[in-house]
């Protein structure tokens, strides 16, 4: 249910469960984090899904039984910060919950118009993973990370561009290809310098 395809030094990572909204469960996080892990090579990274929602987070019976607290989530979102590559998250819709982690720890974020981002913490009565707040906070500010995480709001991508919690709206169906674009400078670039950038602007 998760799938890499690689081409060249691009990966791309799809999540592929349409029919459950894209949830994840454990071993899907799990694969998440390996291949995440292993991706130093990698000049571009992009994480798409499949259907009409990026990811709807935890799945619901795997959240009932710990995977909301888990520290699967805070992995993921460290390797992939790590990485020295461009990182993209390509959203073809929605991502909600504990997913929004991996989509904050990316370079870049493009979505499909009809995207929403919301974090439910505060109506489920879990805390949001220790690394995502401050992520948000850098890219939206301190009330606006409020409105998402404390009044629980969902914001549409239109208002998401606006804010700077995504970079650019691409018609449906284009998503994947504009991230190409978006990794190719990189992609013809060394790997030492497309790091000796992104460690200048860390």
């Amino acid at each position: 249910m998760i799938s890499l395809t690689q081409d060249g030094g691009l990966w791309t990572v799809t999540i592929d469960r349409p029919d459950k909204a894209n949830s994840l469960t454990p071993e899907m996080l799990e694969d998440l984090c390996r291949i995440a892990e292993s991706a130093q090579d990698a000049r571009a990274l992009v994480l798409t899904g499949t259907g009409r929602v990026f990811s709807a987070g935890a799945d619901l019976e795997a959240a009932r039984t710990g995977l909301a607290l888990s520290p699967l989530w805070e992995r993921l979102s460290g390797a992939l910060v790590r990485l020295n590559g461009l990182t993209i998250a390509a959203l073809n819709g929605t991502a909600a919950g504990g997913a929004l982690g991996m989509v904050l720890a990316c370079d870049l974020r493009i979505a499909v118009p009809a995207t929403k981002i919301f974090y439910p913490v505060m109506k489920l009565g879990f805390l949001p993973q220790p690394s995502d707040p401050a992520r948000l906070v850098a890219l939206v500010g301190p009330s606006r990370a409020k409105l998402i995480l404390m009044a629980g709001q969902k914001i549409p991508a239109e208002e998401a561009l606006a804010w700077g919690l995504i970079d650019r709206i691409v018609p449906p169906g284009d998503v994947l290809s504009e991230a190409q674009a978006l990794a190719a400078d990189s992609m013809g670039a060394t790997p030492e310098h497309a790091a000796a950038i992104k460690a200048l602007i860390r």
